[in-house]
């Protein structure tokens, strides 16, 4: 992929100080703030790779800021997540369902989000996993990974769940294996009608034990706050469910495409004018192609800061077979059941997939790009040295050059 002609970190060092100066920002959005437009800069420190077979190639990198917001630093935490996920993998189908949380939530979950957000994983988690025991065509012990996102192709807050949960699950006594018949897993308005009750009833304990915040009129009084869960009530919430691939590692491959996604990438964005940022969004009227937003850039600094996670928040997690109580218990149980070979009991692959990698090394084995040989010569390795180290080695005519 071509690298970006514009990026978020640039928009942050033109127009980041007058932001923070007019604008309240949280800690962790003054973090991001930072770590974004240190990322890759010589603030951040770096390295300098030469060749060993003194082909005379040298190469000055600076390091990452490793934030999980910044739009930069996620490719390698994807591929590495994908590569840990191998050994839970299960050779079944697997159904994509999408929970969202409707628009009159928006702004009391602005002002609790970490309540609220585990109250969606929790409320959706299970529904999921009761649902799927009780319901007559299925009634099986699932298992599902779910990823929180919160915005939309605006960069408006919209908080819902990425989920995929397996196509079918181990039998209540657990000596059989359920598949998911048809290419159906759940009713999705059923589904939907569970999720909200569970979500609105522990919303109301949360109400009476005070500990929702913020200056909203329906936190105003018990009166108000029942009128505000009446209208949830009646509001139709959207889950979407679809069947994904039947190869197991297709699935997992499609699910780290929102694993560790950011509110926007850097590839999205087209121009940055004096006061206005544009940038390109799924046109969903027209499947395919795609429409140019421009907005103020006070204004997409505000909506990107809003997708900052609370910090240390989980934003994977895994339930049911999948989750990590389970995970040498019933995910075996399962696998034997489903005719699969753990971990390391493969002759022709004794070790478990998940071995302890160098990022060059990952690399080689994604891409086929050996990172430690010499691109200009082919034949040297490649020594690395800290700048600190390097300024002392080589003379300064090469740090002018650079």
């Amino acid at each position: 992929m071509e690298r970006p002609s514009l990026e978020v970190a640039a928009i942050f060092r033109r127009h980041g100080e007058g932001y923070r100066q007019t604008h309240r920002l949280r800690p962790e959005q003054q973090k991001a703030m930072g770590d974004i437009e240190a990322c890759r800069t010589a603030q951040l420190g770096g390295h300098v790779d030469c060749c060993s077979h003194g082909c005379g190639y040298l190469a000055i990198s600076y390091n990452s800021c490793r934030n999980r917001h910044c739009p930069k630093c996620q490719s390698l935490k994807q591929a590495k997540w994908l590569e840990e996920r191998t050994e839970r993998l299960l050779p079944t189908r697997y159904f994509h369902l999408v929970v969202t949380l409707p628009h009159e939530m928006i702004a009391l979950t602005l002002f609790n989000r970490r309540l609220l957000f585990n109250l969606l994983f929790e409320a959706a988690a299970r529904a999921l996993l009761e649902f799927a025991l009780s319901y007559q065509r299925l009634r099986a012990r699932i298992g599902f990974t779910a990823v929180l996102h919160t915005w939309d192709q605006e960069l408006n807050f919209h908080p819902h769940l990425h989920i995929v949960a397996t196509g079918g699950g181990l039998s209540q006594d657990e000596t059989g294996w359920i598949g998911a018949a048809n290419g159906f897993l759940l009713p999705v308005k059923a589904l939907s009608m569970i999720i909200r009750a569970k979500f609105l009833e522990a919303l109301e304990e949360l109400f009476r034990e005070g500990r929702l915040k913020g200056n909203l009129p329906c936190l105003g009084s018990a009166v108000h706050f029942e009128r505000f869960i009446r209208k949830l009530r009646r509001k139709k919430w959207v889950v979407y469910s679809k069947e994904l691939f039947d190869s197991s590692k297709k699935t997992y491959a499609y699910l780290s495409r929102y694993t560790h996604r950011v509110a926007i990438s850097n590839h999205r964005l087209t121009g940055l004018g004096a006061q206005t940022v544009s940038f390109r969004a799924r046109d969903n009227q027209h499947p395919g192609r795609h429409r140019l937003i421009t907005i103020p850039a006070p204004e997409f600094i505000r909506r990107f800061l809003l997708h900052i996670l609370p910090a240390r928040f989980v934003k994977i997690r895994h339930f049911g077979l999948m989750a990590p109580c389970n995970a040498k218990t019933k995910l075996e149980r399962a696998r034997a059941l489903t005719g699969q070979q753990g971990p390391g009991d493969d002759p022709a692959h004794p070790e478990a997939p998940n071995q302890t990698q160098t990022w060059q090394e990952l690399m080689l084995s994604l891409t086929g790009t050996d990172l430690t040989i010499c691109p200009q010569c082919g034949k040297g390795t490649l020594v690395r040295f800290k700048l600190t180290e390097a300024n002392h080695l080589f003379p300064p005519t090469i740090w002018d050059s650079s």
